[in-house]
């Protein structure tokens, strides 16, 4: 889960970037964040903008963070993918039905692209833990 893959992160690594990838361990947490937060909006805003891609989507590269913002960058996803599973939960709301504004593509289409995203990079993220020995793996 997203909280077991940051349980216990080391301070120490926030801003590290994991051989050959280039972005940090933040970085990354920060774009998974970004993501969701755009497809919420794209749900829910008829006359939402998204951000230009992929340069809003991710912190700048130099950009670095402490233990505050690391803390804010989590509590926002998961306060974000509280109202995400609200919102999708909403008897209201037919997941499969095509929206207008969404280029007539369903919410379930909007469900798979967020938890895609979210698993793609959140596997990245521990898999950089394991590589710099910041995660004990029940496999090794």
């Amino acid at each position: 889960t997203y909280e077991s893959a940051v349980d216990g992160f080391p301070e120490e690594l926030i801003n590290r970037k994991p051989p050959h990838v280039p972005y940090s361990f933040w970085h990354q947490l920060e774009h998974i964040r970004r993501t969701q937060a755009d497809m919420i909006n794209y749900i829910k805003d008829p006359g939402y903008v998204s951000p230009e891609w992929p340069r809003e989507y991710w912190p700048p590269q130099e950009a670095i963070t402490d233990r505050a913002g690391w803390d804010t960058t989590i509590r926002e996803y998961l306060s974000d993918r509280n109202e995400f599973i609200e919102l999708v939960s909403d008897p209201g709301i037919n997941l499969l039905a095509p929206v207008e504004h969404m280029s007539n593509r369903s919410v379930l289409r909007a469900v798979l692209v967020i938890i895609d995203h979210t698993s793609y990079h959140l596997g990245e993220f521990v898999l950089g833990r394991q590589m710099l020995g910041a995660w004990e793996s029940e496999l090794a």
